[in-house]
């Protein structure tokens, strides 16, 4: 049975990629690529043998590959670094692919694109999960800094090892090595050896690769968050020949990206998490060209009436003709006055394969009444002792999906708290304990040690300042039904309404769980993205008529 990490291409194939690249002759074993490289190049064997290695292994061979294999992740796609060693072996020849030429090849060509998406995720996929190696996150598990940087590099694929220098003696003596003490953590160490000492966000984001920096040109489309609408936007644009930018503060998938399992989706039948749609997406827009830049987070917003200049918080500075909002929305805090003590040490706003370990065999809290809490109740209560589901409310299905009702009264170690709130958070250092309080003012304490919470779902629009018109809660409006004073004068809307998805000014939309009135499903969320970009289309023709005319 041929393995799907390895096929081989069809002679047809090779000929196609063959103008795309170089032909290369090796007379003695040469490195093509190392550990670390960013922008490493393709290579397809057209004799030989390329070998990839392990660095972290003792340079141990994970793959030869043979004729008419390739090389290659989906790192490629974007800016990430290579991960281990290539070694072309003496009498081998190769065909050298640069990955702007192989972004290229691969949206022209379907079934090439289909052999090389494929194997590329595949490879991911064994890397994360096989593998231990790549960058090292050194810190404390207890840190909410350090857990901030855990649940990015988890959320955003980066291969990774983590040592909790308060269990790991490596970790201990890695400090030790380094002249360092646990006043200089969090600490990381890239894939080419480089130290960065109390690690940012950003530095850790450049060094992965993940965080992009864009030509100085005005672009068709830039698109303001990575979830289900803003990769659906990206995906659509980019496939219809548009530049595009997308740019996300913190992760592709947004807070569907938080979802352990999403089985009402079309198309996934067994369901899938929120975590691989998200991730798939992402290599789907970046296969079509769109540049995805992580963490990229909106400050503000000039419109200068021809374009838009976006500026981040990071000093970098955008320019695009059009621009969509898909910001979503973020899960609000408990209102408990020491809960930041506790954010990443006990209490947190996502459940993933990170939060495992902590939770195995102890009692867990979820907070919320919607899907992405019952999905979490049903992920955490395959490896917790108990899952407590606390919800304000009277009635679970409420805004609860069925199918997640029906199989949270059916787990035998999920119990649902109704009419209670958490009001207190205890513990010296992490979450220890907690107590509830039902709606008649009795007071409970409970032993749980994980809390994660899914309420009061907030818009992200702070970065609007104003710009377009919003509702009393800050959700974005758009349609024809904006207030004629809040609309902003020009003469394509003194020819016509806003589209369905444009705001106040034309050519800004907004689309997904930021959009006042619109429904707070995945699927939804994917529509509202597609079908935006034929609007944005239309305001692209009418703003270049519109400067023709000014310039005949």
């Amino acid at each position: 049975m041929n393995d799907p990490r390895f096929p081989e291409l069809t002679q047809r194939q090779i000929n196609i990629l063959k103008e795309y690249g170089t032909i290369e002759s090796y007379d003695k074993d040469t490195r093509v690529f190392s550990l670390g490289d960013l922008q490493y190049d393709f290579f397809a064997v057209l004799d030989g043998t390329v070998s990839i290695e392990d660095p972290y292994n003792d340079n141990y061979v994970i793959v030869a590959h043979g004729k008419n294999e390739f090389s290659g992740d989906s790192g490629m796609l974007s800016n990430r670094a290579a991960q281990f060693h290539a070694v072309a072996k003496s009498g081998t020849t190769l065909l050298r692919i640069r990955p702007q030429h192989l972004r290229e090849a691969i949206a022209k060509h379907s079934d090439i694109s289909d052999v090389l998406l494929n194997a590329f995720l595949e490879r991911q996929n064994t890397v994360l999960n096989e593998f231990t190696g790549g960058m090292k996150l050194i810190g404390s598990g207890n840190s909410k800094h350090t857990y901030a940087l855990r649940d990015f590099m988890e959320k955003n694929h980066i291969w990774h090892n983590f040592l909790d220098v308060d269990v790991s003696e490596e970790a201990r003596e890695l400090l030790q090595n380094f002249n360092l003490s646990e006043k200089d953590l969090p600490l990381f160490i890239a894939s080419d050896g480089a130290i960065c000492q109390k690690t940012s966000l950003d530095q850790l984001a450049r060094y992965a690769g993940v965080l992009m920096d864009f030509e100085d040109k005005v672009f068709d489309l830039l698109v303001i968050g990575a979830g289900p609408a803003g990769l659906a936007a990206s995906v659509y644009a980019a496939s219809e020949g548009l530049s595009v930018v997308t740019i996300d503060s913190n992760a592709p998938g947004g807070q569907a990206g938080k979802s352990s399992k999403i089985e009402n989706y079309l198309g996934f039948p067994t369901g899938i998490s929120g975590n691989d749609l998200a991730n798939k997406a992402y290599v789907q827009a970046q296969k079509f060209g769109c540049n995805i830049s992580i963490p990229h987070k909106a400050e503000r917003i000039e419109h200068t009436g021809e374009h838009f200049i976006l500026y981040a918080t990071n000093g970098k500075a955008i320019k695009t003709k059009a621009i969509m909002a898909a910001t979503g929305a973020n899960y609000t805090q408990l209102p408990i006055e020491n809960i930041e003590k506790y954010e990443g040490s006990g209490v947190y706003y996502s459940a993933t394969g990170m939060n495992i370990s902590a939770c195995k065999d102890e009692l867990v809290g979820v907070v919320g009444g919607g899907n992405s809490a019952g999905q979490a109740a049903l992920f955490l209560a395959e490896h917790a002792k108990e899952v407590h589901v606390i919800l304000r409310g009277g009635d679970l299905g409420a805004k609860m999906s069925d199918y997640l009702v029906q199989r949270i009264e059916a787990a035998p170690n999920i119990h649902v708290q109704l009419n209670t709130q958490v009001k207190e958070l205890h513990g010296e250092h992490y979450l220890e304990s907690l107590v509830l309080e039902t709606k008649d003012g009795e007071r409970i304490k409970k032993n749980i040690t994980n809390l994660f919470t899914f309420i009061g779902a907030r818009p992200c629009t702070d970065w609007l300042k104003g710009l377009v018109a919003t509702d009393e809660r800050g959700f974005i409006c758009t349609g024809p039904g904006i207030a004629e004073k809040d609309l902003y004068r020009c003469d394509i809307f003194r020819k016509r309404k806003p589209q369905s998805l444009e705001t106040s000014i034309p050519g800004f939309f907004a689309v997904g769980d930021v959009r006042k009135g619109s429904v707070k499903r995945v699927a939804s969320a994917v529509g509202e993205g597609s079908m935006a970009v034929s609007q944005v289309h239309q305001f692209l023709v009418e703003s270049n008529n519109a400067r023709e005319s000014v310039e005949a």
